[in-house]
């Protein structure tokens, strides 16, 4: 677990901010705050490419549709094959809620 290296009181403070946020519109206030579009963009993009990763998507259609390159796609299924199992973790959740909300 690489996260292990990082962990530290900075690091948990990060973590503890994130987690104490309310709604979706807290989260856009405070990471409008925190990064820069890019940065936000970047992350949003690896989480979409996990998701069409794990859908069966091939990597010409994902660099296609989310403009990630092929070594950033690489890297995310690095992560889904040999990581912390978080990208599954949280894309399941999110579909979990959608079920919900449609209920």
């Amino acid at each position: 677990m690489q996260i292990n290296k990082l962990r530290g009181k900075e690091l948990d403070q990060l973590f503890e901010s994130i987690l104490s946020l309310k709604d979706m519109e807290e989260c856009y206030r405070f990471f409008d705050d925190l990064c820069t579009i890019n940065e936000i963009q970047s992350l949003a993009q690896r989480l979409e490419v996990a998701r069409m990763l794990r859908d069966g998507f091939t990597y010409h259609k994902i660099e296609t549709e989310t403009g990630a390159s092929t070594a950033t796609i690489s890297r995310v299924k690095r992560c889904l094959n040999y990581g912390n199992d978080a990208y599954e973790m949280a894309l399941e959740r999110i579909a979990e809620e959608k079920k919900t909300e449609e209920v």
